[in-house]
């Protein structure tokens, strides 16, 4: 290991606990949550293990012992956790926080059951979020295990996706359809059904499938999503097992469904107009309302995996050389193994530092959406009092109250003293406006942790893996961490693969109430950088500055053919800097998270004893991410900024804007940094001749900013190299448990 000033210092005694975990992702004071842990936890490291390492995930047929599995989840509460009280559920209220909690914990050990239990749930929200009151009530109680009747409950599984070609093309195009087959007068219309499903979980046991439809019917208006039950007269075929390499825990097949089924199985109900059968939501209405949501849980399971590596690893660098005759008790070599050399240490702090600021984002996230959740249904109600219907009508109602959204959120980034208290609790009361500014996060949030988390997590994945060496290959490996790399390229198209993603962002994070929203992040990094510059909060309010600077500037800018730089279609632009402010938005969070727990900290006993070191090593991971992350946006706007950009040749047209040489030092007073990345015509003027290599300098008229904040930015970087250092060397020191809470 390098050296390092250990004067004082303060080292991490052990891994982190429920109680730290607890603090940092706000809920401490949910007893009912910890419970729902513990539950999920018991399931994850007990049967789902012993399945694992029984060799469950080598077969794709679903068999008797997957099949324990789902009767584990009913007995632990995992299955009515969706549900409501009155519905025979536990806990009332939203449930983003509580399924993320239960997914993080079943993805710990293995992502293929934490998928068998959330497809159950996305099989349910279509119903849960459009479905009809008598819809909810009635298939929602189903779900839920009953220990004092002799049924089991029912299964549910969602049915979008389509057969190829058609599979992931776009949600709006689909082949399932649906008919009248009979409309006797007075009666309710009897509808058939045709629907081919592909890789669709849960259909090995599904009693109930919620599917995307299209008309073949005069008498049909438009889409929807329909109910299916498998007792239903026609065909309810389950298909072919999908043969998968990886989530085998979970059950997927390519059902087929020929049906009748009466019209009231529409999600969410209808009407009929001038003959026509008219749905309430279509599909695309229903499942932006579910997807909203459940990419959240998706995203969770990839940063699960990366925290659920670490001691894995720490346990093979530091045995890695043990049992060697030579290899005595107290040396280096013996007690260090692999942490001996700095290599191992410093990519197991960026996998640590990944994990920590994924889950930080994706709970982040669902935390969000239980404050929106209650809200919307509020806004929902106003509206139809109101008589404000139908998407448009919505939509525009909104955008006449965007400006008091944008007042509330400036306000509310006041210090007290200085905010119109009077107007700040008006608005702040103010339904509508309050759903806009959540709305306007929850939808950045979303399909950011999903594009990260799952998307640079399944990398950082792959590194794990490699820090095991041969082992990492293997079936029997601790952790099941080859499982773990395979599992989360998969969950990376989960609910729509890194495009779907990258598109969302794309025209979300224009909405001028996030970026009022985000103007404000920058100057609370910058009022933490000044408090505890070891975070790397200045850094990151830096990078964020050049995010911002970066988008205004694309939103106005041409490149060299004179065409939009920032448009839907120029996907070459809005991607990159979508997966920028990902980077950005994770290393926040995470950074407010170790605050909690620097402020809540002692007020735990359990937590307080080694909180000292537990801080210092996690400010130092905040310093080493918010670095990573600020060099990757530095990174990606400079390409961005320049890269369109025609590159001059050694012309008399492209020469003027070269700086002469008294230029660039007038120049470097004003923006320090100048001189060395800009080419001068001092050596070209002599002899008339240019060096080899070495083109016309570019003209930087309109970015001198940017070149200012690049500049800035690499200064800001200054100490990352030393909080990694300090990081890792507590990896080298912390104590771990004799071996794994779950069999391998």
């Amino acid at each position: 290991m390098s050296n390092i000033n250990n004067e004082n210092k303060q080292y991490l005694q052990t891994l982190p606990a429920d109680d730290v975990r607890q603090i940092m992702w706000r809920f401490a004071d949910r007893y009912d949550l910890a419970m729902v842990v513990q539950s999920a936890r018991s399931v994850a490291r007990g049967i789902v293990a012993r399945l694992v390492a029984n060799g469950a995930r080598n077969t794709h047929e679903w068999t008797p012992e997957k099949e324990t599995m789902l009767k584990a989840f009913d007995e632990a509460g995992i299955t009515a956790a969706f549900m409501e009280p009155e519905e025979g559920g536990f806990i009332a209220g939203p449930k983003n926080f509580v399924l993320a909690l239960i997914a993080f914990e079943l993805s710990w050990v293995d992502a293929g059951a934490a998928t068998a239990s959330l497809a159950g749930n996305l099989g349910l929200s279509p119903i849960h979020e459009c479905g009809t009151e008598e819809q909810r009530n009635y298939y929602m109680s189903k779900a839920v295990p009953k220990p004092d009747e002799d049924t089991k409950p029912w299964r549910y599984a969602f049915a979008l996706t389509e057969p190829l070609p058609y599979v992931g093309v776009d949600t709006g195009v689909l082949s399932g359809k649906m008919r009248v087959a009979d409309w006797k007068e007075g009666e309710e219309p009897i509808l058939q059904v045709e629907k081919r499903g592909r890789f669709i979980t849960n259909m090995a046991y599904a009693n109930v499938v919620t599917a995307a439809v299209d008309s073949d019917d005069s008498k049909i208006k438009g889409s929807c999503m329909i109910i299916l039950e498998e007792t239903d007269p026609g065909t309810f075929d389950r298909g072919t097992p999908t043969k998968k390499l990886v989530h085998q825990l979970s059950s997927t097949s390519d059902p087929v469904f020929s049906l009748r089924v009466p019209a009231s199985r529409i999600i969410g109900g209808y009407t009929i107009k001038d003959g026509v059968i008219i749905p309430n939501f279509n599909h695309s209405e229903v499942i932006e309302a579910v997807f909203k949501r459940t990419r959240v849980t998706v995203a969770l399971m990839s940063s699960a995996k990366l925290l659920s590596a670490v001691e894995p690893i720490i346990r093979y660098q530091k045995n890695r050389f043990r049992g060697g005759d030579t290899k005595s008790t107290g040396s280096p070599r013996y007690e260090l193994g692999l942490q001996q050399k700095e290599d191992a240490t410093h990519r197991l702090t960026e996998i640590w530092a990944t994990g920590e600021a994924g889950s930080s984002l994706g709970f982040e996230a669902a935390r969000v959406f239980d404050r929106l959740d209650p809200i919307e249904q509020q806004k929902d109600a106003i509206f139809a009092e109101r008589k404000i219907t139908g998407g448009r009508a919505q939509f525009k109602a909104l955008m006449e109250r965007q400006k008091d959204a944008i007042e509330f959120v400036n306000l509310e980034a006041m210090p007290e003293a200085e905010r119109n208290q009077a107007r700040y609790d008006e608005l702040k009361n103010d339904t509508i406006v309050q759903f806009i500014v959540l709305d306007a996060i929850a939808n950045v949030l979303c399909p950011a942790c999903k594009l990260w988390n799952t998307g640079y997590g399944a990398t950082m994945m792959r590194e794990a893996v490699s820090l095991m060496g041969g082992y990492g290959i293997t079936e029997d490996c601790p952790g099941f961490l080859f499982h773990k790399w395979m599992d989360a390229q998969l969950e990376a198209t989960y609910e729509g693969p890194e495009a779907v993603q990258r598109l969302q962002l794309s025209m979300t994070m224009t909405n001028e109430v996030f970026l009022s929203m985000f103007k404000n992040y920058i100057k609370q990094m910058r009022h933490i950088g000044a408090l505890k510059p070891g975070t790397g909060a200045c850094t990151l309010a830096t990078a964020m500055e050049m995010w911002l600077w970066t988008l205004n500037h694309l939103q106005n800018a041409k490149d060299a053919n004179g065409n939009k730089l920032y448009s839907k279609n120029r996907q070459g632009v809005t991607f990159p800097l979508a997966d920028a402010l990902c980077w950005l938005l994770a290393s926040r969070q995470f950074i407010l998270d170790v605050l909690e727990l620097e402020e809540k900290g002692l007020e735990n006993p359990s937590v307080a004893d080694g909180l000292p070191g537990l801080l210092s090593f996690y400010i130092d991971l905040c310093h080493v991410q918010s670095a990573r992350a600020s060099g990757e946006v530095g990174k990606i706007c400079a390409e961005l900024v320049f890269g369109y950009n025609r590159h001059p040749e050694w012309n008399d047209a492209d020469r003027k804007p070269c700086y002469r040489t008294e230029e660039l030092e007038a120049l470097e007073s004003i923006i320090p940094g100048i001189a060395s990345s800009a080419q001068g015509l001092s050596d070209v003027e002599k002899n008339g001749v240019h060096p080899d290599k070495a083109g016309p300098c570019v003209c930087l008229n309109g970015c001198e900013e940017f070149a200012r904040l690049r500049v800035k930015l690499d200064g800001c970087l200054t100490g990352v190299g030393l909080a990694k250092d300090r990081a890792a060397e507590s990896l080298t020191k912390v104590m771990i448990p004799e071996a794994l809470d779950y069999p391998v």
